[in-house]
């Protein structure tokens, strides 16, 4: 199959030696995702902070981008605290390089617009290559069971197609459901092969099959009464979530403790400019089809700076593929596939060598099963074709 994600070998992990609840987290989750050695990425944080200076963070930064080998195109956190760069996430701050205040609300005001990232809704399977920035997600665990469970229900989702239901609630407090002007277009989109509840509710309760849930309130209702299905994805629009230990509204870290295995929030005042947050069907479309969480997540938010990232950055649960023998051809199943025109190529073993088939395989929008010829040939892959020039 063609790529689809980010691999464990191009994940760099990043640890707070003075921190020796990240140094085990990240030894951890090092072994869990077989990433190598040569991607643990050292740094010196003195912890019982939530936010450090930018000129702090610079000397991080510095060591950071020292020791990242160039095959790196995403990096995980392992830490709750410092979770904040001045006026930035830590996230982004460390995916863009540096803290930069145009990722930031202009000065002496809290509710302006601010930049806007090239990877948003970008197909890009190389970030660093294709747009500068390596997207960062925080394993984020106020304990070490907590991050082990997080780190295992992540790697458990991968690949398992998950049979879930996406709840979409229109909540009473209606600065914080903007995002409800989606939920129609996700219905369209998605509504023939997932299902999607649209409540008009403040809080869910009693439900164990939670795949998405997307959210407005300053706090959420009912989380010990959901289950979760591994590679869940979370999270409530509100001011204050990415203030992951502050206190003074629901922290993200609670969908976290709840079952699910990503989440976002604030780390300061964005006011409820709709970009600041993650769009549903944006995030939904591309985990669908494959993405980790880390992706499928940043590429939903178009101004990331003021947004924290957090869960198990590799969980991709929609990934893979099916093939079953139906005599006279094979049967794939898969989410994976872009649209557009793939060439049959094969080969009687891996290392090859390769031949091309007189067969293109034509993928439609939301397209998930495909008829391909049955030949005498061990190895098929599916290559890209590029599409004609102008």
């Amino acid at each position: 199959m063609p790529k689809a994600r980010i691999l464990p070998q191009e994940l760099g992990v990043i640890v707070n030696d003075e921190d020796p609840l990240s140094v085990r987290i990240a030894e951890y989750y090092r072994q869990a995702r077989d990433i190598p050695e040569q991607n643990l990425i050292h740094v010196r944080i003195p912890t019982g902070r939530k936010q450090i200076g930018d000129r702090e963070f610079a000397s991080i930064q510095a060591r950071i981008a020292a020791q990242t080998p160039d095959s790196v195109q995403a990096y995980a956190l392992t830490w709750v605290e410092p979770y904040r760069v001045k006026c930035m996430s830590i996230t982004t701050a460390i995916a863009y390089g540096g803290f930069d205040e145009k990722w930031c609300s202009e000065r002496g005001s809290k509710c302006t617009p601010t930049a806007q990232g090239e990877y948003y809704n970008s197909p890009s399977l190389q970030p660093w290559q294709d747009h500068n920035l390596r997207p960062t997600l925080s394993i984020a665990a106020l304990d070490f069971d907590a991050a082990r469970v997080l780190i295992d229900r992540g790697v458990a989702s991968d690949g398992s197609w998950p049979s879930g239901t996406a709840y979409l609630l229109d909540t009473s407090d209606k600065a914080r459901t903007i995002r409800a002007a989606f939920f129609p277009r996700i219905h369209e989109v998605f509504g023939n092969y997932l299902r999607i509840e649209s409540l008009q509710q403040d809080h869910l309760y009693d439900r164990d099959d939670v795949l998405f849930y997307f959210t407005g309130q300053k706090r959420v209702q009912g989380l010990d009464t959901l289950g979760f299905v591994p590679g869940a994805i979370a999270d409530h629009l509100t001011s204050g979530a990415g203030q992951l230990t502050a206190g003074w509204q629901m922290s993200a870290l609670r969908w976290l403790e709840a079952g699910a295995t990503g989440s976002f929030g604030a780390v300061k005042e964005p006011c409820n400019y709709i970009g600041k947050f993650p769009n549903p069907g944006i995030l939904m479309a591309y985990y669908l089809q494959g993405a980790t969480l880390l992706e499928a997540y940043w590429k939903s938010v178009a101004m990331p700076g003021e947004g924290i990232f957090i869960g198990e950055p590799l969980a991709a649960p929609f990934s893979g593929y099916r093939l079953h023998d139906a005599g006279d051809h094979w049967q794939l199943q898969t989410r994976q596939l872009a649209t557009g025109n793939y060439r049959l190529m094969t080969a009687p073993s891996r290392i090859g060598p390769f031949r091309t088939e007189d067969f293109i395989l034509q993928v439609r929008p939301g397209e998930q099963h495909f008829r391909l010829p049955r030949l005498e040939r061990a190895v098929y892959r599916l290559q890209p074709q590029a599409p004609p020039q102008d």
